[in-house]
């Protein structure tokens, strides 16, 4: 439980000093580039959630073991003269 409580408080924290630096940045005429790099950092991590999800829940992600295989794989098309012909883009 306190974890929790330690966990929320820190969000509502960062999120309030989030939305001053967004206001000040909008109503503010001697804002900054610390202002600015609040905002930013916030909008972006706020990305992290939504968009990023373990590579074992990825769909069509290649997990670690098989990068080895891939590159062997692309390597021997390369070679074999299955790719394109040189020249023609």
């Amino acid at each position: 439980m306190p974890g929790r409580i330690v966990s929320r408080g820190a969000a509502l924290v960062l999120g309030a000093l989030w939305w001053c630096s967004v206001l000040r940045l909008a109503l503010a005429p001697g804002a900054g580039v610390l202002e600015g790099a609040v905002a930013a950092g916030g909008w972006g991590l706020s990305l992290l959630p939504v968009h990023c999800v373990p590579k074992s829940r990825a769909v069509g992600a290649v997990g670690s073991d098989r990068w080895r295989a891939y590159w062997g794989e692309v390597r021997r098309r390369r070679g074999s003269g299955g790719g394109r012909a040189s020249g023609v883009g």
